[in-house]
């Protein structure tokens, strides 16, 4: 006789086999049961979730998404809503995913055709934030207060195509079915200044595509000293911080150093799955800025802020294939001397060939570009080398180690986590698609006669545009869509008068 499960349930339960679907009849039917958009595993930590919140007090939990920018958005529940938010997700409007990162919409979003090429924006109507509870995460820098990561849907139920998560899920999904996953590792430096704590003043204060001037800052390292001992310490308290906080969030945190720029630090994480990694990445510069705050400080991902002359900061993406059917790296060659496999080589080609186009996605702000420079331990040129921090792509491991992976080093820590990895995904499948191979790798990439990386985000979305990979794998729609916003936020700096061109020219002429 079969023993039978404890969660087993009977058909006229909803059952019919081991389920952690709801049985009350209050907690079914909401539009996520409609449109079946949860897996079991997605039930199961729905039900954890709620006894999580009982047995911790939770008084507020807060709904976000993922926008365009990699930019949490989002609506924070009170305690008594989080189940009416679990049955049927939580509306926002549309609007949200049409804005520069001023905040100024890019499209007509309040005419019948908002000219985005889908159905579903008129009027800035509502989307729906659908909850992932297996991303459920108790907040350590706030009281009674928790987070769970969304993605978007339309009111019938349809994906929105521009939810990035989902754009990430979808490309890892194409790639199982060819048989392999995909682990990457981060890399994540940022800059943390002094915070003179003054408050807003009238010129901080700003609109959709007029920010405010910048707080005031003060640094906080002298620079210099990569990894002084002695230099950590004196940021001690913040380390402790971030440290806590981030293993309180259960994100795979490896390391915490000191950089070679002055006010600038770096995070490492495990390896890990795709997607994994993408919401850690999230939840991560949340995290920092949220903590370093909390002790005076003004932690930024931006990649090039005053005072960094000397040392920008990088996002630094570790990737590999694997098998899923062996668990074998994909990556790793069998022949003694060669660096990769036929597979690996094929990815590195593809992650060359795009570079241009997948820039967009790597360095997807005006000031990442200011990155691009030789001699910086950031690449300026589209190249790669065996085990070279100088190039563009770093080839790392070899004929018998199982954690043979390549290194994207060209992009900002700022870049959307799921855009970053998918532009990774498209680049280096077309390679093996295509049969590419790459050219001999360089020892001297500052002085290599390659291609140069694009010098502006302009010249970043003109290559999007014309990147037929890209267009075959996301589609025209969230092509162009990406490239309008994008295009919008670089119009707008090349209209504003600088102070360089202030300091150039108005004494002179």
């Amino acid at each position: 006789m079969r023993e039978r499960n404890a969660d087993e349930r009977p058909v006229a339960a909803a059952g019919g086999g081991v389920s952690a679907r709801p049985l009350l009849r209050e907690d079914r039917g909401g539009f996520i049961d409609r449109h079946d958009l949860w897996t079991e595993a997605q039930y199961a930590a729905a039900g954890q979730l709620r006894r999580v919140i009982d047995e911790l007090g939770i008084e507020m939990v807060r709904f976000s998404f993922v926008d365009q920018h990699g930019i949490l958005r989002g609506k924070t529940l009170a305690r008594a809503a989080v189940p009416a938010a679990l049955r049927s997700g939580i509306t926002a409007p549309s609007s949200l995913l049409l804005k520069d990162t001023s905040g100024q919409s890019v499209f007509p979003v309040f005419s019948a055709d908002t000219g985005v090429g889908v159905r579903g924006f008129s009027g800035a109507g509502d989307i729906v934030l659908v909850p992932d509870p297996t991303t459920f995460r108790v907040l350590p820098w706030t009281e009674r207060t928790a987070s769970v990561l969304c993605d978007v849907r339309f009111p019938s139920g349809a994906p929105v195509p521009f939810c990035t998560r989902s754009l990430l899920r979808n490309e890892i999904a194409t790639l199982a079915a060819r048989g392999y996953g995909m682990t990457v590792g981060a890399e994540l430096e940022f800059h943390v200044f002094c915070d003179p704590g003054t408050g807003l003043a009238p010129e901080q204060v700003g609109g959709p595509g007029r920010p405010g001037a910048p707080s005031a800052a003060l640094p906080t390292t002298r620079g210099a000293q990569l990894l002084h001992d002695e230099g950590l310490d004196a940021m001690q308290p913040l380390v402790d911080a971030l440290y806590r906080g981030l293993t309180l969030l259960d994100l795979p945190l490896r390391s915490i150093e000191l950089e070679f720029g002055p006010s600038q630090l770096e995070l490492t994480m495990d390896a890990g799955d795709a997607v994994d990694v993408a919401d850690a990445i999230v939840l991560c510069r949340t995290a920092v800025r949220r903590i370093s705050a909390s002790l005076g400080y003004h932690a930024t991902f931006m990649s090039r802020p005053r005072g960094a002359e000397t040392a920008s900061t990088g996002w630094h993406l570790h990737q590999s294939l694997y098998d899923l059917a062996t668990g074998a790296g994909a990556f790793v060659p069998e022949t003694p001397g060669v660096p990769l496999s036929a597979v690996g080589s094929g990815y590195l080609a593809g992650l060359l060939d795009h570079a241009l186009a997948a820039a967009a996605f790597t360095t997807p702000t005006v000031n990442g570009y200011k990155r691009y420079q030789p001699y910086s331990l950031a690449p300026d040129r589209i190249a790669w080398g065996i085990d070279n921090k100088g190039a563009m792509i770093r080839a790392v491991g070899g004929p018998g180690d199982p954690a043979t992976r390549l290194e994207n080093r060209s992009g900002e820590p700022a870049a959307n986590p799921y855009l970053y990895i998918v532009s990774q995904l498209v680049s280096g499948m077309d390679g093996i698609d295509r049969g590419l191979v790459p050219p001999a790798p360089t020892s001297q990439p500052y002085a290599e006669n390659a291609e140069r990386l694009p010098s502006n985000l302009g010249a970043a979305v003109d290559a999007l545009t014309g990147d037929a990979a890209f267009r075959a794998a996301l589609g025209d729609t969230v092509v162009e869509w990406y490239a309008a916003i994008k295009r919008a936020e670089f119009d707008r700096y090349l209209r504003h008068v600088s102070d360089w061109e202030q300091r150039e020219y108005f004494e002179i002429f």
